[in-house]
């Protein structure tokens, strides 16, 4: 087993008034060489938006992109004719394919609104651009982890145009669990979103995370509440 250790105090902080970014890869302002991706994973963004403001109509092509809101209401307009709002204990997906316009803005006129953005090299290119969003209940993910993205059906995941699977889990402290990989070769981005853990005695905090790669499967254990984000992606 391999692993690459990316702490928390570590990423690119940027802050733009009406935006606090974070940022565990190389982007906008920030660039570091040593982390520029992890296997096929380009962007994990930890973003937190200022009351009624947000990203605009933009585009994008040929990524799968993954938010997952974590605090307040996100409002979400895309070229698909998709439009609404999603709140923590859901997730959304898209496509981008062959090209998306979509923008994001804090619904709440008094609230942040914290959010993950994650970006995914796709397996094909220029496919059909394509939208979903799905919520998940709590006991879908209580001491346990829950794959709501995965390249089929399984479980009611949502459809993502890559070998990738998101999990994500919420646990107790005491619990100890194991994650198996589903894809030979692929490696494993687990991100600590709350709380502290350790994955095969690395010990992790919050907003830390951790690549393993070159192995079959790995432990966790939760020492403090926490609720933890794995991210099986293609090393190449």
């Amino acid at each position: 087993m391999k692993k690459i250790v990316h702490k928390a105090i570590e990423r690119g902080i940027q802050d733009h008034g009406w935006l606090k970014a974070a940022h565990s890869f190389s982007f906008g302002g920030f660039f570091d060489p040593q982390k520029v991706h992890f296997g096929l994973l380009r962007v994990l963004n930890d973003d937190i938006v200022s009351p009624g403001m947000g990203f605009g109509t933009h585009g994008h092509d040929n990524m799968e992109i993954v938010t997952i809101p974590l605090k307040g209401t996100l409002a979400h307009k895309d070229s698909t004719g998709s439009e609404g709002n999603i709140v923590p204990g859901e997730v959304q997906i898209m496509s981008a394919g062959s090209g998306i316009r979509h923008s994001e803005f804090n619904a709440s006129s008094t609230d942040d609104v914290n959010l993950l953005q994650i970006w995914v090299f796709p397996k094909e290119r220029n496919i059909t651009p394509r939208y979903d969003q799905k919520k998940y209940s709590a006991d879908e993910t209580y001491n346990k982890f829950k794959t709501v993205v995965s390249p089929d059906d399984q479980q009611g995941a949502m459809w993502i145009n890559q070998d990738a699977h998101f999990s994500i889990g919420d646990f107790e402290p005491g619990q100890q669990t194991s994650y198996t990989i589903k894809f030979p070769g692929n490696g494993a981005y687990i991100f600590v979103i709350e709380g502290n853990i350790s994955v095969d005695g690395t010990e992790l905090g919050r907003r830390d995370a951790v690549g393993v790669y070159d192995a079959e499967s790995f432990d966790i254990k939760i020492s403090e509440k926490a609720k933890v984000l794995i991210i099986e992606i293609p090393m190449e």
